[in-house]
């Protein structure tokens, strides 16, 4: 990448925030990963809204993972670029953007102007190469960069002071992260990039060499010229291949580079995040039917009511937790969404908040839901949701309807196929039977988990799991319901304390299994005792503590009776081998057999 400028240590610009970095986003790959993520979600007049709804919810984590000073959203402008003169066939095989996904651009660029965000869009290049320019321009105005993308091209651009994050599955490349996944440095990113091409981009490389080729050459030679000057010492097919292919290189190299001097009308100085224009967004939120956010914004410029007195004033406040990164779902939208990508995930998270413990009558007041990873659910705008559906105190916002979402989330329970996780399955078998619902595909127990790895241990119940394995606590249930005769249940526990509450609890299951299964897994006797005899038995436990045992009692009379005979016939042989009558039931008198008379020796004594 001949015209990035190295990395050097340079003071931060005057004004910087110390420590923050200018976040750039590459939000075209953020809308395309919307689009095909999300489900084809309409507002009541048919208007598409589901990239819409997925950009905005990872932009909002965005800016409250890092709170930037400087940021701004780089989308492909439209229209051919320099890259299309280079090469008639570049892109040439990928379809245009599809009609509904086009129409949700205008009211997606009018909220991200309305969020305080700058928007970049430049005629004749893509939006790779506007990130690149002002990547290099921070880097030498010494300000940290942070590049917000999926593609693997922009690895090129890191140094010490630009790194690229990729938000949906929370990974991060530095320098040294870009060897660790690659093998090579970001210097010769672009080099591989030439040799094993883009079919993403139709930008051809050579064929047959692939990603281990590539980097097997880069350390041997170096560098793609070394590569193209020593292209007669390499032997075989592939040889061949590199020799024939050798015009066709610089081009490649060329279309792959990132230009990092794109002529633009601000500098990195300028992308100062503005305040919200909350009227606007407002309006935008209205039309697009996006109702919790519309909500949110209510509550924000509502003017606080005095506080009824009730026993929920005298609650203690729940400790500080980052309740952004949980979501409430109050919309059928918001179902969904949700819905839609659980249907699609590898496990399925998911715990209840129900009116008691007792499995017999417990109902489900709301359930917390998360997928088997935190990508989907990042694309969400949330790590885990919480759905309310029966909390009934005076003032309670209307929720979803109970019986409609039982029943919609029925195929997912019930789907043998679609693995579940939970914390205490078995009370959630029960407690779902309550509702007419039989939990299938029961796979993985958090409980469970920490008990076969250590039986001993005199607690397995949540927080006392995260303490030990995440070096962090849950919520317990007494800082939002209160203690003793004045505790609260679920359903008269505020939604805005419950839901970040039930939410982690969803959250924290995931990362307790993800702490735990691979321990289990990696010992072949507790994988097999997991999972042919614990989770199986979970089931079978449910089913007798809900239907009963069948007893035969004449035939448990006839064995009382065959083992009472058989006890005495044990217990004559005793007598006949110590020569005397005494109680096998007395340990006094056993030791005077055993060692005073029939003279055993006494290899140790114990308390």
């Amino acid at each position: 990448m001949a015209d990035m400028q190295s990395s050097k240590s340079v003071d931060p610009a005057p004004g910087a925030a110390p420590g923050k970095p200018v976040v750039l986003v590459d939000a075209s790959s953020y809308l395309y990963r919307a689009y095909h993520a999300m489900p084809p979600l309409t507002n009541s007049q048919g208007q598409p809204t589901g990239a819409i709804y997925g950009v905005v919810n990872m932009v909002r984590k965005l800016l409250t993972d890092y709170d930037p000073q400087y940021v701004v959203m780089v989308f492909d402008a439209k229209g051919k670029t320099f890259r299309d003169d280079l090469y008639a066939q570049y892109k040439a095989h990928r379809p245009r953007m599809p009609d509904d996904l086009s129409v949700q651009i205008p009211a997606l660029y009018a909220i991200i102007h309305a969020m305080g965000l700058p928007l970049l869009a430049v005629e004749g290049v893509e939006a790779d190469d506007v990130i690149g320019t002002l990547a290099c321009q921070a880097a030498a105005l010494g300000m940290p960069t942070l590049i917000c993308t999926g593609d693997k091209d922009l690895a090129q651009l890191v140094t010490e002071q630009i790194t690229l994050v990729n938000s949906m599955t929370n990974s991060v490349l530095d320098p040294n992260g870009v060897i660790e996944k690659f093998g090579i440095p970001a210097e010769r990113i672009i080099d591989y990039l030439a040799l094993v091409g883009d079919s993403v981009d139709n930008v051809p490389g050579v064929p047959k060499v692939g990603p281990t080729t590539a980097v097997k050459w880069l350390k041997q030679y170096d560098s793609l010229d070394n590569i193209i000057a020593r292209a007669g010492e390499i032997t075989g097919k592939v040889g061949e291949n590199l020799r024939a292919a050798l015009p066709q290189l610089p081009v490649s190299r060329a279309l792959l580079t990132i230009k990092c001097d794109v002529p633009l009308a601000v500098s990195p100085l300028q992308l100062q995040r503005q305040p919200p224009n909350e009227a606007a967004l407002r309006e935008l939120f209205k039309q697009l039917e996006f109702k919790s956010w519309l909500a949110q914004l209510n509550a924000k410029t509502a003017k606080p009511a005095a506080a009824p007195v009730s026993e929920r004033a005298a609650l203690p406040a729940p400790k500080e937790r980052n309740a952004a990164a949980y979501q409430t779902i109050l919309i059928p939208l918001q179902l969904e969404a949700w819905l839609s990508s659980l249907e699609q995930s590898e496990l399925i998270c998911f715990d209840l908040s129900t009116t008691n413990l007792d499995y017999m009558t417990a109902e489900i007041v709301g359930i917390a839901i998360t997928a088997a990873s935190t990508a989907d659910a990042e694309l969400l705008g949330a790590s885990a949701a919480y759905i309310p559906l029966a909390h009934d105190y005076e003032g309670a916002p209307g929720q979803l309807d109970r019986a409609v979402v039982l029943e919609r989330l029925r195929g997912l329970l019930e789907n043998p196929h679609l693995p579940k996780l939970g914390h205490d399955l078995k009370f959630a078998m029960h407690v779902l039977a309550n509702h007419g619902i039989r939990l299938a595909g029961a796979a993985f127990d958090t409980m469970l988990e920490s008990y076969v790895l250590d039986s001993t241990a005199t607690r397995h119940d949540l927080d006392s799991l995260a303490t030990k394995y995440l070096d962090g606590r849950a919520y317990s249930f007494e800082e939002i319901a209160g203690k003793g005769v004045r505790q609260l249940c679920c359903n008269q526990i505020a939604i805005e304390q419950a839901s970040p509450c039930a939410a982690e609890q969803a959250a924290l299951i995931r990362q307790l299994h993800q702490a735990l299964w691979p321990q289990i897994n990696a010992v072949a006797s507790l994988k097999t005792l997991f999972q042919a005899m614990e989770m199986p038995l979970a089931s079978v436990l449910e089913r007798i503590e809900r239907n009963g045992v069948r007893v035969d009692a004449a035939m448990l009379h006839r064995q009382s009776g065959e083992l009472a005979a058989r006890m005495q016939e044990i217990e004559q042989l005793a007598h006949e081998a110590a020569g005397q009558a005494f109680n096998l039931g007395s340990p006094l008198q056993i030791q005077q057999i055993l060692y005073d008379k029939l003279g055993l020796p006494v290899l140790q004594k114990t308390p």
